[in-house]
């Protein structure tokens, strides 16, 4: 039988801690969410091996070492109202929600979404949402962090534009060996954006760049 507990410091210590994630209440959160709890029962025991957790046809949980890396770049406060898109099953959210003061939670897909309520019904700073990622959740905009799960092919412009003065953005740009983990910032009117690590993860639904026309 897994030892969850001696996998779950395992992963913080061999995963995340060597890959410079130095932030104390990053290193909490993952020490106490059992990741376990948000992958398909036959997965079980592989949730803390190092690799993208396939969670429904097409769609993953994110290395937690990438996550984490994402978040120390972004400067995540207890301040912050964050938007995480293409939550899943709600791992990253229930990260979120021990270090941010509120996380709107975005899925599309119906059942990953269930999935996601089920899993942190004690949340009491989180709120899921449905509808289609690449639309955001401008309801309740704006957000000061927005955190995208997964991959995206093209800088997704309308996120950017529900991102309050100030408000941060991570993602991962690019679909292949050469994406980039990045951050962008708004300040006024003004976007700008940089690459902060070397990373891959899966591309998200909506987030596809166009096939190009060859003539």
């Amino acid at each position: 039988m897994t030892d969850f507990a001696a996998a779950r410091r395992n992963m913080v210590d061999g995963q995340i801690r060597t890959a410079d994630v130095t932030n104390l209440k990053l290193l909490w959160a993952f020490q106490e969410i059992a990741r376990e709890r948000f992958v398909p029962p036959k997965s079980v025991s592989l949730a803390y091996v190092d690799f993208d957790m396939t969670v429904a046809p097409g769609r993953c949980l994110i290395k937690p070492r990438v996550l984490a890396k994402m978040l120390q770049a972004a400067g995540i406060t207890p301040n912050d109202r964050v938007l995480d898109v293409g939550c899943a099953t709600g791992y990253g959210t229930a990260v979120l929600a021990r270090v941010a003061a509120q996380v709107v939670a975005l899925e599309e897909n119906a059942e990953l979404g269930r999935a996601a309520r089920e899993a942190l019904a004690d949340c009491k700073n989180v709120d899921i949402v449905s509808g289609p990622l690449a639309s955001g959740w401008p309801a309740v905009a704006p957000y000061d962090l927005i955190v995208m799960e997964g991959a995206t092919e093209v800088v997704p412009e309308t996120l950017l534009g529900q991102l309050s003065d100030g408000g941060r953005l991570v993602c991962v740009l690019g679909g292949d060996a050469a994406a980039k983990a990045m951050l962008y910032l708004r300040t006024g009117n003004d976007i700008g954006g940089r690459a902060v690590f070397d990373a891959a993860a899966p591309v998200l639904p909506g987030f596809i760049k166009a096939p190009a026309f060859a003539f």
